[in-house]
């Protein structure tokens, strides 16, 4: 581990962890969640309301840091925590992602990854070289190697190609990185094929990273084959350092992930289903622009601490229906709030040995339609 990170695990229960993360910006228990501060900001969300979800670490992205506003002006804000307003850990995602998402403005070699910005168009070089120095510059607790992501499911050897690149990659992006105070994590890819994620994890294990994260999922193959994807890889990772899924976020996905023994989640599910009046509840999805809540008195959740709580949902959907900004915001920090719950709940759940009961149960009530529940006070004409 680099000076000021540490990985400690306090229980386990079958394959899940519960542990803490120790970074020099402080200590997060695991599992954990990170919302996604793609451009130093959590969409919507102040980062006081942020910091009152009980989220303990954030993500930004240096591709888009890198465009807006520059590493440059980050590094002078004191870095990405600092400059947000921030008091706790950070992680910075490579640009890999972007390979995949911004496929049509990327051309990939074995030198690096070249964009044309999706603002103006101009080229934007990431190599490994200069993703380490702008991850450095941006000042995160943990950089991500550049790794190359390719959709999926896909031709073996396109993904069998993308695995070495990124591991040829990880190698120059350990050699590249040279700052003490923040932890460098490699990336295990290999698609849906088993021995070519073995073959990653083993490439990676050699270099000898402080942290593993598994990537190249959430790009189209469907739960079932990421379960399998993860059943495949995480027995090759080691066991004292912190395992990263990235960008995957569905509660379920969540859930069977922790059961493989992930540690550590990011995504924007929170707040772009917030932004669209999609909710989490422990009993279900709850859709707040839909008519059945017009007359509806009752909170989102009982017992949820969040100020969209303090509401029926008749307010909420009114929120909407008129296009008030205030109904997005509320329901950004309701869900990022349910995440935070979520994760807390399957900690408490290994702690105590509960896991496989609390994994069940969670599995069957996230899967209710709460909507269909008779609203209190008059029926909606």
């Amino acid at each position: 581990m680099n000076p000021g990170f540490s990985f400690t695990l306090a229980a386990t229960d079958g394959e899940s962890r519960a542990g803490t993360l120790g970074t020099p910006h402080g200590s997060v228990p695991t599992p954990l969640f990170m919302p996604v501060a793609t451009a130093a900001t959590v969409k919507g969300v102040d980062i006081g309301r942020v910091r009152e979800t009980d989220a303990g670490m954030l993500l930004g992205n240096a591709y888009h840091l890198h465009l807006r506003p520059g590493e440059e002006i980050v590094e002078q804000g004191g870095g990405l925590a600092r400059f947000m307003g921030w008091d706790g850990p950070t992680l910075t995602d490579s640009g890999g992602f972007q390979v995949f998402s911004l496929a049509k403005q990327v051309k990939v070699s074995e030198a690096g990854a070249f964009f044309r910005s999706h603002i103006d168009g101009r080229p934007v070089e990431f190599t490994p070289e200069n993703s380490m120095r702008i991850q450095e510059r941006i000042g995160a607790d943990v950089a991500m190697q550049l790794d190359h992501v390719v959709a999926l499911p896909n031709d073996r050897g396109v993904v069998a190609d993308a695995m070495r690149r990124s591991l040829r990659w990880a190698a120059r992006c350990r050699e590249a990185h040279t700052r003490p105070d923040q932890a460098l994590f490699g990336i295990v890819q290999g698609g849906l094929e088993p021995d070519l994620r073995a073959e990653s994890a083993a490439g990676l294990r050699a270099l000898d990273f402080p942290g593993y994260a598994v990537g190249g999922l959430s790009v189209g193959e469907g739960p079932e084959a990421m379960d399998a994807a993860l059943r495949a890889t995480v027995p090759h990772l080691p066991a004292d350092r912190p395992r990263y899924l990235m960008g995957v976020g569905q509660p379920r996905d969540i859930i069977e992930a922790v059961a493989a023994g992930i540690d550590m989640f990011d995504c924007v599910l929170p707040t772009r289903c917030g932004r669209n009046s999609l909710v989490y509840t422990f009993a279900g999805q709850v859709r707040l622009r839909n008519a059945c809540h017009l007359r509806d008195e009752r909170p989102l959740e009982e017992g949820c601490p969040c100020p969209a709580c303090r509401h029926g949902r008749s307010y909420l959907h009114h929120l909407f229906r008129a296009d008030e900004m205030l109904g997005p915001v509320l329901a950004s920090i309701h869900n990022l709030t349910f995440y935070q719950r979520l994760v807390a709940r399957l900690r408490a759940a290994i702690v105590t040995g509960r896991f496989a009961e609390t994994r069940r149960d969670l599995l069957a009530t996230l899967g209710a339609s709460p909507e269909n529940e008779p609203a209190a006070g008059p029926p909606t004409p």
